[in-house]
């Protein structure tokens, strides 16, 4: 474990990794370093060059602890390099544990969006959709989804079409609020298209769900934190509870900043269906559960949506790689390359990490 000196020293944008095999290599070595338990879960896909794919998992703290602070990234797959840099920073300084606390650091819960610059898996699923209740069905989209799918997902490769301005046309028509909740909430009709939230739980949430009710079904108090980029003003960070929850003021307090309800109307997010919360919620059932999304903005919601469509355009109509120019541009909407907006990531992701489990320290 590296002392609070070295990791000061240390410019934050260095923890941000050129690629998956990268950052999965790092977070291995920083764990090891960290002294942390390290546990791999494999998945059948694999990356560019039959690169074998794993969600990695690195353990802080007592094995039995009632109090788990559960830190997540990469569920979106290509915006993984914002949360593996908070992680690889966390491991280079971890915090003091005393006794009955973890930290538990979950690095890259959709892998192949990683490895292959991709926000879906390789079922096209996008996972923060696919964490469906029993009472939930497989089927469906919103209404104005329907409307707006020829716009979303048209069936060929990526081209200049004026997207900016039909969808600019579409939000006058609909109003904001709406078109936002219809596109983003999540979908299970259009299998080809954007936010596809699957036909059955998919391998990676399957596992990762299996892990935690086999490792945490003895916590007492779990509070999760999901990593996210893409939503929100450049470089500021957002945070979401989930729909209606109120958080206990002492964590309200500890973070310093405003929890936002999605569901309240006064902010840019959007209410989710089938989101990791829910299932991790409802994997430990026996636990006291409160879960952040930290949400980190790029760029303005129409030049993100037009990097995901030309994206996908190109996965499904044209044999390309890793390296297709709608990839790297997805990348690039995702994480910025510019150095301010990587060292506002590491240094609010490292810090709101730091408070939350000073919060979760004084619970008893």
């Amino acid at each position: 474990m590296a002392n609070g000196a070295a990791a000061v020293a240390r410019p934050q944008t260095d923890y941000f990794s050129a690629d998956y095999a990268t950052a999965r290599e790092r977070f291995r070595q920083a764990a090891g370093d960290a002294g942390a338990r390290r546990e791999a879960l494999p998945l059948a896909a694999t990356g560019p060059d039959e690169m074998p794919l794993t969600i990695d998992i690195a353990w802080l703290g007592e094995p039995d602890a009632g109090h788990v602070l559960l830190h997540t990234s990469g569920i979106h797959g290509v915006e993984a390099f914002a949360g593996s840099a908070v992680q690889l920073a966390l491991l280079d300084d971890v915090p003091a544990l005393s006794a009955g606390r973890a930290i538990v650091l979950v690095h890259v819960l959709n892998p192949y969006g990683m490895a292959w610059l991709r926000r879906a898996n390789e079922n096209n699923v996008d996972l923060n959709r696919n964490f469906l209740g029993g009472d939930e069905s497989w089927a469906g989209a919103p209404p104005l989804y329907a409307a707006l799918d020829e716009l979303l997902n048209p069936p060929s490769p990526p081209q200049r079409d004026a997207f900016l301005w039909r969808a600019l046309i579409r939000v006058l028509r609909y109003g904001y609020p709406a078109v936002k909740q219809a596109v983003a909430q999540g979908q299970y009709e259009f299998p080809r298209g954007l936010f596809y939230g699957g036909a059955r739980l998919e391998e990676g949430p399957h596992l990762y769900l299996a892990w935690l009710a086999s490792r945490l079904s003895r916590a007492q108090r779990i509070l999760a934190i999901d990593v996210h980029t893409g939503l929100g003003s450049r470089a500021a960070d957002t945070l979401l509870v989930e729909p209606g929850y109120r958080a206990p003021a002492a964590l309200a307090g500890a973070l310093r900043r405003p929890l936002v309800d999605p569901a309240s109307g006064d902010s840019s997010s959007y209410v989710v269906k089938g989101g990791l919360a829910s299932g991790v919620r409802r994997a430990l059932p026996n636990a006291e559960f409160h879960a952040l999304v930290q949400e980190f903005g790029t760029y303005p919601v129409l030049k993100v949506i037009s990097a995901l469509r030309d994206e996908n355009r190109a996965h499904f109509h044209v044999a390309g790689t890793v390296g297709h120019p709608a990839k790297s541009a997805l990348r690039r909407a995702l994480c910025p390359e510019d150095n301010s907006w990587r060292e506002a990531v590491v240094g609010r992701g490292v810090s709101a990490v730091r408070a939350a489990f000073t919060w979760l320290q004084g619970e008893e």
